[in-house]
């Protein structure tokens, strides 16, 4: 997580940026990104090749997700009295364990239809300022895997997955009058692009009129319901102490009030089956539909021989869990190592299934606790739910401040300068910066959509205070290329690294030589994403001088005075630099 907040000094080159420059795809062409079907080595020396996360073969990862669904099964769930068909809208939410929009879903209907809407506003838009690709082709890959998954563990329950290309308002209403649906369950989201698809949906639903009962001659009807659900978090919004309007803007009494003043729930058990599906109106709608590929949506990926490829879906996020917690043993030096920045074991990696839906955080929590009960609790299993807190307080600031997250000045409407020069960001994008810790980070998320909690902090840091570039533009890629993306997380971050963020307290420049020195001592990430530093000493491959590319920007600070680095006084800039706007 990020959790720092800084400023940037201003820059004269600013410009409406054209969204072409960044090599993306015209509408008739396909976009190619790079794709990497490997992972680094956590050993001291580098891997050449390729591991998948997580790195259990099929079988155990099908043995370590058959585990956990046993575990969470109850034979005594029965339905009561449901009659009709529901809906079961999948959305970010694309797990069947601890999945309350299906169980709920489940127990008021005597069938369900899981659906699920590629919308092309998510696969094939841009992003909002820049024009970037909505979702890069290594994330539309991964969700493609988690919704091959999720086929696959419904159908172990008796159901399916109906997949339809199209708007969800405009799909869900002619799906919800097919099969006579008498509700669409979901779960709720919080920002605006999402909230404004729900908006639709319900006006779309509110048009149709279905018979009750399904008979022509009944002279009673009604209109489909959309019921929304909160299930993304850790806490659940209606146990917190306070209202999502009086929630703190300070991340540590945030914490303190929920970890003192709420519990976390458990997660939902599941009945034994879940099906039947409806047993008409299917055909009218054309089927089942097919999970897409990516050839089908206009991407293409290209193999990389190096770095972290995360295989999607619950299957593999239940693989996951069980391999670093029980088979690695991992979690219990999980804080001591988080800031590492190779190989697949220095965090849990856990990110890109929750942000998926993939992977409840509340089943992460209860393995933390079944952890702590038969191995070990220490600062490292609390840090794993520390970390869990900090995305909950991403996800409700986006429900207090709404688009603020996502404008210049951030939620503090901050007035600040700032360049959108399109040479530097495409340095810093592509990772020809001449600072090798910041290309080795850009290169391995363009190469695996993944880079580590420190690398984020340092290409961050770099962009708004020696680059002084527009926070939004960094923000944009990032929502382009990350596997783990959610818009709460991602530019809850962004506007804290940008000095933007709804918590002034904390006020951190992050010196480049400084942070090379402590994290990448050896040189030895800065040379496995750099092969070219390969054959310089250890201690010059971040420091190579003339043997790198020529350095585009000089850093603000050159990391000889420590305490300034870490503590960027506020009163050192000009004064119009940085002002609450009227």
């Amino acid at each position: 997580m990020l959790h720092f907040l800084s400023s940037v000094s201003s820059s004269t080159s600013t410009f409406p940026l054209n969204p072409q420059f960044l090599l993306l795809p015209k509408p008739a062409t396909k976009l190619r990104v790079l794709h990497a079907m490997s992972a680094a080595s956590s050993s001291s020396r580098p891997a050449r090749g390729a591991l998948e996360v997580p790195s259990l073969g099929a079988d155990e990862t099908g043995a370590a997700a058959g585990e956990a669904f046993r575990r969470y099964t109850s034979p005594s769930l029965r339905r009561s009295g449901a009659a009709g068909v529901s809906i079961v809208w999948f959305r970010n939410d694309l797990r069947v364990l601890d999945n309350e929009v299906l169980l709920r879903a489940w127990a008021a209907s005597e069938a369900v239809l899981p659906v699920y809407c590629v919308d092309p506003r998510i696969f094939g838009g841009s992003t909002h300022y820049f024009g970037f690709p909505k979702t890069g082709a290594l994330r539309a890959q991964f969700l493609i895997e988690c919704l091959g998954d999720l086929k696959h563990n419904l159908m172990k329950q008796g159901l399916d997955l109906l997949v339809r290309h199209g708007k969800p308002e405009d799909t869900l209403p002619s799906i919800a009058k097919a099969v006579n649906a008498h509700t669409v369950y979901a779960h709720k989201e919080t920002c605006s692009e999402e909230v404004l698809v729900e908006r639709l949906v319900l006006k779309r639903l509110e048009q149709v009129v279905i018979p009750q009962g399904g008979a022509s001659n009944q002279k009673k009807s009604r209109n489909p319901k959309l019921q929304l659900i909160w299930g993304a978090t850790l806490y659940h919004i209606d146990d917190l102490p306070f209202s999502v309007d009086n929630l703190p803007d300070v991340y540590t009494q945030f914490r303190k009030a929920v970890e003192s003043k709420s519990s976390v729930r458990n997660c939902n058990k599941l009945p034994p089956v879940l099906g039947p599906p409806p047993n008409s109106g299917l055909d009218e709608i054309g089927g089942w539909g097919t999970v897409p590929t990516l050839e089908s949506l206009g991407l293409s990926v290209t193999k990389s021989e190096k770095g972290m490829h995360f295989v999607g879906g619950e299957s593999a996020a239940l693989g996951r869990v069980h391999e670093y917690f029980w088979k690695k043993d991992q979690l219990k030096v999980y804080k001591e190592t988080r800031n590492g920045m190779i190989g697949p074991d220095y965090s849990t990696k856990f990110s890109p299934w929750l942000a998926s839906g993939s992977l409840s955080p509340r089943y992460i929590c209860e393995e933390v606790k079944r952890y702590e009960k038969q191995r070990v609790a220490n600062d490292s299993t609390y840090w794993v739910l520390f970390e869990l807190i900090w995305r909950d307080y991403f996800r409700f600031i986006s429900a207090k401040y709404g688009n603020s997250i996502f404008h210049l000045g951030g939620p503090r409407n901050v007035v600040s300068k700032w360049s959108q020069d399109q040479a530097l960001f495409e340095s810093w994008r592509d990772g020809r910066t001449g600072y090798p810790l910041i290309d080795a980070n850009m290169k391995e998320l363009l190469a695996t959509g993944f880079m580590s909690n420190r690398g984020r902090q340092i290409v961050c840091s770099f962009l708004v205070r020696d680059m002084g570039i527009d926070w939004r533009m960094g923000a944009e890629w990032f929502e382009t290329c990350l596997l783990d993306y959610d818009p709460a997380s991602n530019y809850g971050n962004w506007t804290y690294g940008a000095g933007v963020g709804n918590d002034p307290r904390e006020d951190r420049y992050f010196s480049i030589p400084k942070q090379a020195k402590t994290y990448d001592p050896d040189g030895e990430y800065a040379a496995y994403w750099l092969p070219e530093l390969r054959s310089l000493a250890k201690e010059r491959r971040n420091f190579p001088g003339a043997s790198y590319i020529k350095q585009v920007v000089p850093l603000k600070f050159d990391g000889g005075h420590q305490k300034r680095d870490q503590q960027f006084n506020r009163q050192r800039r000009p004064g119009n630099m940085y002002r609450r706007q009227k």
